[in-house]
């Protein structure tokens, strides 16, 4: 069995026995609750606009949350890296958000403390977590980057040519080297026709959301919209 059926198997297992999930992403939610009744299960979401969520039968699972304070630039991938540099198992991290110019991060408590005792660099940059409620977030909405491209095609390899400003062949590289994620899958077809509201995110470049196509232009290009996760 591979970690990722163990991962899901585990959740259901938890519900069945009637304690909570750690955090599940968009697709591993959807797996979960696709094999379990509906009134087996709450959702509990840290937060309106969040992404990972947790899965629950009776208390309300406890999580904390910690704000990144540095005096540098920090961004959302390089914090993910370090968190799981830490070799934890990216289920006990909820979402990374942005918020008035600081990072947050939600941990599972479970593993919170080590974390935060833990967690002293992001890249070369000295960090420290301070934990703050849980409420100072709550009406939190996620911030985007609105773009909009010209395009050959609506193929994942075109589109993320585009994005990084580099060749197809560049493109095809690093999704054969895993390098893309789509709605949360490891990308292995660069022929992939990206569809409205697709999450993908490229290594080292960031997180998006797919806009859909704006208007073809004269050439028989595509001007397409999406939005970066800040």
């Amino acid at each position: 069995m591979n970690s990722y059926i163990y991962k899901i198997k585990n959740a259901v297992e938890k519900i069945k026995n009637g304690r909570n999930t750690l955090f599940l992403d968009g697709r591993e939610l959807k797996l979960v609750i696709s094999k379990l009744k509906k009134d087996e299960y709450n959702i509990y979401y840290p937060y309106k606009d969040s992404e990972k969520v947790m899965l629950y039968t009776g208390k309300v699972p406890l999580v904390k949350l910690f704000k990144i304070n540095t005096v540098e630039k920090l961004r959302h991938q390089d914090i993910l890296g370090s968190l799981l540099a830490l070799n934890i198992d990216s289920s006990y991290v909820g979402d990374i958000v942005l918020h008035n110019g600081s990072f947050y991060v939600y941990l599972s408590s479970e593993l919170a403390n080590f974390v935060k005792d833990n967690l002293t660099m992001v890249r070369k940059y000295k960090v420290t977590l301070v934990e703050v409620p849980l409420s100072l977030l709550y009406d939190y909405k996620r911030a985007y980057e609105k773009h909009e491209i010209i395009v050959s095609s609506l193929r994942i390899d075109s589109i993320v040519s585009s994005i990084i400003n580099s060749s197809r062949t560049k493109a095809i590289e690093k999704i054969k080297n895993k390098e893309v994620i789509v709605n949360y899958e490891v990308m292995n077809k660069n022929s992939y026709v990206l569809k409205q509201n697709d999450v993908f995110s490229i290594r080292r470049y960031g997180k998006y959301k797919f806009g859909g196509i704006v208007k073809s232009t004269k050439k028989n290009n595509y001007v397409i919209k999406y939005l970066k996760y800040l």
